[in-house]
């Protein structure tokens, strides 16, 4: 199924000011700075100070933990739900981020999903090309599985890059012999590495731009692979036995095409895909979750989705 959710034009007063700000702020300070002009360590500051004022509900609670090896920090709601497990995989085209940095949409998912959230701190390049990112992707799903948690409970979720690591996952896991997650999640994820299909949106992306793909694909992507390759692109990998997939993107975002030709090669292979296009809205458009009506509305449709297709499991509180 593919929607397309209502225009920016039928917002209220204050939310289209909302959303013209944020746009303004976003394009100044994060696509006016984020590229290969700026060392990897100052991008991450960057992305930390941008961050560091994030709204979070109440209702949920949050401690550091491991998981699988890889440092780690859980979200739990104070109202506990049927049992149902996210993992989430954070965006930042695998160069910045880590779980402080998402925790507007981590925070919300916990309190829409009634659901423990997992967000693992994993390895960054240039420190640590692929595929250390998807190794420890892989570690944390593991570690859940040994928990006891049933894989049908599950849900991979992962935004931009961690979208792209999202379906890595699950590729992974098949290829490894492991259950399939229940279902899966991605926010304008990347799909195609070789970046050959960038959309060029009329009102700009006010977040990424080719350079700064460019630039993090060349210090992430390991030496004499193709970037098209099956093992780097999830595009072009056989996508066979794909759990349920949920994606959502922006109409006004680099990437937009990576999410529409995924939905139409994933369907060729027979999977349940959902697309949700948003008018108006630019890369990860849920960070803004909190202030952005439209951004509260997908992290609702995601808990929608996330209960139509896992099955309860463990209640929180439960030994594991």
């Amino acid at each position: 199924m593919t929607a397309s959710v209502e225009p920016v034009a039928s917002l209220s007063t204050r939310q289209k000011l909302l959303t013209a700000t944020l746009r303004g702020v976003l394009n100044l300070l994060f696509r006016g700075l984020m590229g290969p002009q700026l060392p990897v360590k100052a991008q991450r500051a960057l992305l930390r100070g941008l961050t560091a004022a994030t709204l979070t509900p109440r209702g949920v609670h949050r401690e550091q933990a491991t998981l699988g090896g890889v440092p780690a920090e859980v979200w739990r709601p104070v109202q506990v739900g049927e049992g149902r497990v996210i993992l989430y995989l954070h965006g930042g085209a695998y160069l910045i981020g880590s779980p402080a940095t998402h925790r507007a949409i981590t925070a919300n998912l916990a309190r829409r999903c009634k659901a423990e959230v997992w967000v693992i701190d994993y390895r960054l390049a240039p420190e640590h090309r692929f595929p250390a990112q998807r190794e420890d992707a892989v570690a944390a799903y593991r570690a859940l599985l040994d928990k006891g948690i049933p894989a049908q409970s599950i849900a991979v979720v992962g935004d931009s890059a961690g979208g792209h690591l999202t379906l890595q996952l699950a590729l992974e896991a098949k290829a490894q012999g492991l259950p399939a997650p229940g279902a899966l999640v991605t926010f304008s994820p990347v799909t195609d590495l070789s970046a050959e299909h960038l959309h060029a949106p009329a009102a700009g992306d006010p977040l990424i731009t080719r350079a700064w793909i460019e630039s993090a694909m060349e210090m992430f992507c390991p030496p004499g692979v193709p970037r098209a390759d099956a093992q780097l692109s999830p595009l072009h990998a056989d996508l066979s036995g794909l759990p349920p997939l949920l994606i959502q993107v922006g109409e006004d975002e680099v990437l937009r095409n990576d999410s529409l030709r995924f939905v139409a090669a994933a369907r060729r292979y027979g999977a349940t895909v959902e697309l949700q296009r948003f008018p108006g809205c630019w890369h990860v458009f849920q960070a803004h979750a909190g202030l952005l009506d439209v951004a509260d509305r997908a992290l609702q449709d995601v808990a929608v989705f996330l209960t139509g297709h896992l099955q309860p499991g463990l209640k929180q509180g439960s030994p594991r």
